[in-house]
């Protein structure tokens, strides 16, 4: 397979061109107008960030993309579906009152928002792909019945994939909740007990009550309410919750790059990752840590997978900022060029998820980096 294109752009600007203008720039450079957007209607699928979280991709870029899909033709709509977890994107109502706080609306957007599965999660439809973990996916009914689907991706870290990219907004944040049930449903975390101190971290932030430290102080989880989103397996800083045995990160991968296969199956599609506030976490917290490297720029696609690979040698060759909590852990360590993701989460293997979606046809690891 011939490598694909990975167009690129740094952040410096001038008073002729912001971040906006290089924003359209560099969509127009990759391609996206050779999309057939006359009259289609294309769903822009964006994390509009958990409450209190600021790490999300700023609404103004949003903006900017939606006018341009306008100006080609397009019905856009910037849309997301709901959260497994409880918090202030597990319904409709509140997701819509979460995106308007974080600057996604009607007005800002100048397109509508529309949360893909529905009130409660339940509007989905199941597409059949015949996939070695999944044979069906539960996608989003709004994002299916889109005829373009277009993605704007805030890379970082994340705690059970090794990093947030393309990939994982198409796959998981594309998933009906009953989906995003599917994707986790092996994932339920276990507690070692010999390495629990009964901190409490977990209990105070399980948001479905599922954690509680037993008469030894010990933690337990009722797996009657556990949902296996792994929160507790993030926060943990003694290594005291961990993913359950017949479970693993490359699972979840996998699986999330057979959703994403289902997501864009006949569809035309166009990715853009903006590879800054590289947090060390997903962005449904309620809260996001320091930046583990520099803002770097903003790259785009018709190929997820050489999208996400091509964004992870880039966070990978650049410096770890020094008040991030991975150089506070590794800062003994050479880290410009070290597996900043595997270090950050050493249960994960971000790799695994890229071949896995390499295999299945979505796309290559290799790439050709254009600079614009």
């Amino acid at each position: 397979m011939e490598p694909s294109k990975v167009y690129f752009t740094d952040l410096h600007t001038t008073p002729r061109r912001n971040l906006l203008d290089k924003l359209e720039l560099l969509v127009r450079r990759a391609g996206l107008a050779e999309l057939p957007l006359d009259r289609q209607f294309a769903a822009i699928k964006i994390h509009f960030g958990e409450p209190g979280n600021l790490a999300y991709i700023r609404p103004n870029y949003a903006a900017r993309l939606a006018a341009l899909l306008k100006s080609l033709g397009a019905k856009p709509f910037l849309t997301d579906c709901n959260t497994l977890y409880s918090g202030g994107r597990s319904n409709a109502v509140d997701h819509l009152q979460s995106a308007m706080e974080n600057g996604f609306n009607p007005i800002s957007a100048q397109c509508q928002v529309i949360i893909a599965d529905g009130l409660k999660g339940t509007d989905y439809r199941e597409i059949e792909i015949g996939q070695e973990y999944c044979r069906t996916a539960k996608i989003g009914a709004a994002i299916v019945d889109a005829d373009i689907i277009v993605t704007m991706n805030h890379f970082k870290g994340h705690e059970q994939t090794g990093f947030g990219g393309a990939l994982k907004n198409l796959g998981m944040g594309c998933a009906s909740v009953g989906g995003k049930l599917e994707l986790h449903a092996a994932s339920a975390p276990v507690i070692d007990r010999e390495r629990c101190r009964g901190c409490n971290i977990c209990v105070k932030h399980c948001a479905h009550q599922a954690v509680s430290l037993d008469a030894s102080h010990k933690a337990v989880i009722d797996y009657d309410r556990c949902v296996g989103c792994g929160q507790c397996v993030a926060l943990c800083q003694y290594d005291g919750a961990v993913l359950g045995e017949g479970d693993t990160s490359e699972r979840l991968n996998y699986k999330i790059a057979e959703y994403s296969l289902a997501v864009l199956k006949d569809k035309p599609n166009f990715h853009i990752n903006f590879i800054m506030n590289v947090s060390p976490e997903c962005d449904c917290w309620n809260h996001n840590d320091a930046a583990i490297v520099p803002d770097l720029g903003i790259a785009a696609s018709f190929d997820p997978v050489a999208l996400d690979a091509a964004c992870a040698d880039m966070v990978m060759k650049a410096p770890a900022l020094q008040n991030s909590v991975l150089y506070e852990k590794h800062h003994h360590e050479h880290l410009e060029g070290a597996d900043k993701f595997t270090l950050m989460h050493p249960d994960t293997n971000w790799q695994a998820g890229l071949a896995h979606a390499e295999k299945i046809g979505l796309g290559t690891r290799r790439y050709e980096l254009i600079k614009i």
